[in-house]
């Protein structure tokens, strides 16, 4: 959704108002799945980015209080140059165009993804998980909602027969169950490859954090390691669940089968909130950017619970029925996308 130009206007005469010894130029970068926007403020000295959160749309208030309560503990997340809640903007520190997602086009996961590992289990070690919000079982059952209600009925208009209906609603239970049970720590809640920024040697630079939880300690090693956006081997998956396993302190870590399923259960419910949310963005926003990944989203909820025992009716929905699906559903868009071109 774009948002009015009298935003631009509005953001232009507060940057020229807070830095008016440096008038900058603003270009805009790209929006996300919300209503914010992002600007690169640019003058002869540098760059900063300009956040566009409309204060009536989005809370400016998370993301503020977490970047600098992150950033003193060492988490490299942006510096806030300045802020006005009340306007919803917000001047921040330029970590460059570089996500993890597009640095994987130079370089191997091998390389990359170590570092970001790294910065998750120190992470999770230095923020106290306590003063966020908790990751509870309302919000568990709320995005797990997403998948029948906006995948499986508005965007692809099946339905579940009652044995399939049943084993989704026993694995709800379970997955909830399992959810709560997890070692707590501060969880991103996005960590994947387009909101980590290859910003030169060391950590990634971390973004778009502002919906920050207390919750299970593999939420975000699973965002990361089965990113809805990158598919990496099974072999990079292990090895790299191995160095996060070994960084964490004795007292943390659990035994290897422990994480293993932890990692498991916790990467189910992860994508059927994701493939709820990209058909949610899509019928309701009007963004149809995040269509194509929902075939690699449901791919892996199949091969997970392909491996588990007592959901047969639901797993041979998803892959005979809603995974085809999703095939017809992509051909139709293709033809509509040649079609208006």
């Amino acid at each position: 959704m774009t948002l009015p130009d009298q935003r631009l206007s509005e953001a232009t005469l507060w940057l020229s108002q807070i830095q008016p010894e440096r008038p900058m130029t603003l270009s805009l970068l790209a929006g996300d799945a919300s209503f914010r926007r992002y600007f690169r403020a640019v003058d002869p000295a540098g760059s900063l980015i300009l956040m566009d959160a409309p204060p009536s749309h989005e809370d400016c208030g998370p993301f503020l209080t977490i970047a600098r309560q992150w950033r003193a503990m060492g988490v490299r997340v942006p510096e806030v140059v300045a802020a006005d809640l009340d306007k919803g903007f917000l001047l921040l520190e330029d970590f460059g165009d570089k996500t993890l997602y597009l640095a994987l086009n130079e370089a191997d996961a091998e390389s990359l993804y170590p570092a970001c590992i790294d910065a998750l289990v120190d992470m999770q070690q230095s923020i106290n998980g306590d003063a966020l919000p908790p990751y509870d079982e309302a919000l568990l059952r709320r995005e797990i909602a997403l998948f029948p209600d906006w995948l499986i009925t508005r965007y692809l208009q099946l339905s579940l027969s009652p044995d399939a209906q049943s084993d989704f609603e026993s694995l709800t239970e379970y997955l909830i169950e399992t959810a709560l049970a997890q070692p707590r720590v501060a969880v991103h809640r996005d960590y994947h490859s387009r909101n980590l920024m290859v910003v030169g040697a060391g950590s990634p630079g971390i973004i778009d954090f502002q919906d920050a939880v207390q919750g299970p300690y593999t939420y975000d090693l699973v965002s990361l390691l089965k990113d809805c956006y990158v598919r990496l081997t099974t072999g990079q998956q292990e090895s790299l669940m191995q160095r996060y396993w070994q960084r964490l302190p004795e007292s943390a870590r659990p035994d290897w089968q422990t994480l293993m399923t932890d990692f498991s259960t916790m990467g189910m419910q992860r994508h059927l909130k994701a493939a709820g949310i990209f058909a949610r963005l899509w019928l309701r926003d009007g963004k149809a950017g995040y269509l194509p990944d929902i075939p690699n989203t449901v791919d892996y909820l199949i091969e997970a619970l392909g491996q588990m025992n007592g959901y047969p009716h639901l797993l041979q929905f998803l892959r005979n029925e809603l995974r085809p699906a999703l095939d017809q559903k992509a051909t139709q868009n293709d033809a509509q996308k040649q079609e208006g071109s």
